[in-house]
């Protein structure tokens, strides 16, 4: 018996079917211990079934493993894991680098599911063109905390109000990318919960801030807010040696198209879509210009 908190869907999916794992006693177990080790149960499973994978096309040699087994479905090996990955003992070691890291030691680097190397959630974004746009150019790496693009590609809603964009289509997400990474990065500046943009929108939090401050702003201001922060953490990480190049996803999404289900035989048009994507923020090659920058005030 497995008693504790959860775990929520993206655990799920990471600890459990990512890895063809379908016991989900080992699945909370697994995620219990990540939270009480502080790991990331996003990158550790997506880490770990990069490992099964290499593993599967042979390269990883055994000698490596100890008695770890690595093999797809291995309930036991994602929940043992975990705590030689918090230790960083055996092969623990090499899962705690992250998949970049792992993928590239073992010579593969294409299998490692990743962006600017942390590790893509549970939406293939072959589905999703706008959320597959906003993976590529996270500040952060592939991350749905920072554009939730797929709310309006597939629930139809976002920032409060009803919003249906075909999520097959690659035009025009170049501006739904930008105004969700825009917004988003507002919402953690306010230290509210993601899910409330379901409810509400610029409106009700311009209000509730004003509310809370005495200030007097409107939403547009809010806006560009959120515009400066997007572009202040591109020019850091501009700085650190990120740039157009590093505004990609691995080849599987972009030249292998979906196998099965709803999403049968597509492919991410990221070619078609960053071109304008840059041209809604005013960027050239992943960087913000001169001119955006005094536009935005930022020193």
């Amino acid at each position: 018996m497995v008693d504790g908190e959860g775990p929520e869907y993206e655990s799920s999916w990471a600890l459990g079917a990512d890895c063809g794992v379908d016991n989900l006693e080992a699945v909370i177990k697994a995620n219990n211990l990540c939270d009480d080790m502080g790991i990331d149960t996003i990158s550790y499973g997506t880490t770990v079934a990069c490992a099964m994978e290499l593993f599967e096309k042979g390269k990883i040699p055994k000698s490596d493993l100890g008695d770890i087994d690595l093999r797809w479905g291995s309930a036991e090996t994602v929940v043992n894991l975990v705590e030689l990955t918090a230790q960083r003992k055996g092969f623990g070691n090499h899962i705690a680098d992250g998949s970049m890291r792992l993928a590239k030691k073992y010579g593969a680097p294409e299998l490692a599911m990743q962006v600017k190397g942390l590790e893509i959630p549970g939406y293939d974004p072959r589905g999703v063109q706008g959320q597959a746009l906003a993976f590529a150019t996270s500040n952060r790496g592939a991350c749905h905390l920072r554009s939730y693009v797929v709310a309006s590609e597939i629930m139809g809603f976002g920032l409060g109000m009803p919003m249906k964009v075909d999520r097959f289509e690659a035009k025009g997400k170049g501006v739904f990318a930008k105004m969700a990474q825009e917004a988003l990065a507002v919402i953690d500046s306010l230290i509210i919960c993601k899910f409330a943009v379901f409810a509400i929108g610029f409106l009700e939090m311009t209000a509730m801030l004003n509310g809370a401050t005495g200030w007097n702003l409107g939403p547009l201001d809010m806006m560009k807010a959120g515009e400066r922060i997007f572009n202040l953490e591109r020019m850091f990480i501009n700085r650190e040696g990120f740039a157009g190049k590093d505004d990609t996803l691995p080849k599987r999404f972009i030249e292998t198209p979906m196998p099965d289900g709803s999403s049968k035989g597509h492919t991410v048009k990221l070619s078609e879509m960053l071109p304008d994507f840059y041209r809604q923020c005013g960027w050239e090659d992943g960087k913000p210009t001169p001119a955006k920058i005094k536009q935005l005030e930022i020193p």
